[in-house]
């Protein structure tokens, strides 16, 4: 049975006085190729409802643990968030931005679950691991030991 996830994404990306506005939106794009791109005075909102492409380059580049961490780590009810680095972004790399914000500013996701719940949604996103390796929902997993 295949799961129907409902989820919007709000991408949110400074514009500096430094920076080119078609850069930071490739950044955005590069990341999250679904995203509505509004372009407002110093800044990129763009929202999706979907996070594919950005699962495979979590799966791709072998972070699955560190989303999860940083996903669980800025939950609140049926929200979570994340902040990614702009330079990694815009060469298609995902880079949690942790601590101090950088200098040109962060790209700053808000990810609203409606259905099923976030822990489902997460569990898609950037499934558990055992031994590096992701754990499918065929194997015997207790889900309280998924975080």
């Amino acid at each position: 049975m295949t799961t129907i996830y409902r989820v919007e994404a709000t991408i949110t990306a400074p514009i500096n006085d430094t920076e080119v506005g078609d850069r930071v939106a490739d950044a955005v794009e590069n990341l999250f190729p679904n995203a509505e791109l509004d372009r407002r005075r110093g800044e990129i909102v763009a929202t999706t409802h979907s996070l594919e492409r950005f699962s495979e380059l979590l799966h791709r580049q072998e972070i699955l643990d560190t989303a999860r961490s940083e996903f669980f780590r800025r939950q609140s009810g049926p929200y979570f968030s994340f902040s990614l680095k702009k330079q990694a972004a815009f060469q298609g790399v995902v880079n949690f931005a942790v601590g101090n914000e950088s200098e040109l500013g962060d790209i700053d996701v808000e990810v609203r679950v409606d259905e099923p719940d976030v822990e489902s949604y997460v569990d898609h996103v950037a499934p558990p691991t055992e031994d590096g390796r992701p754990i499918t929902a065929t194997d015997d997993v207790d889900a309280g030991d998924r975080r």
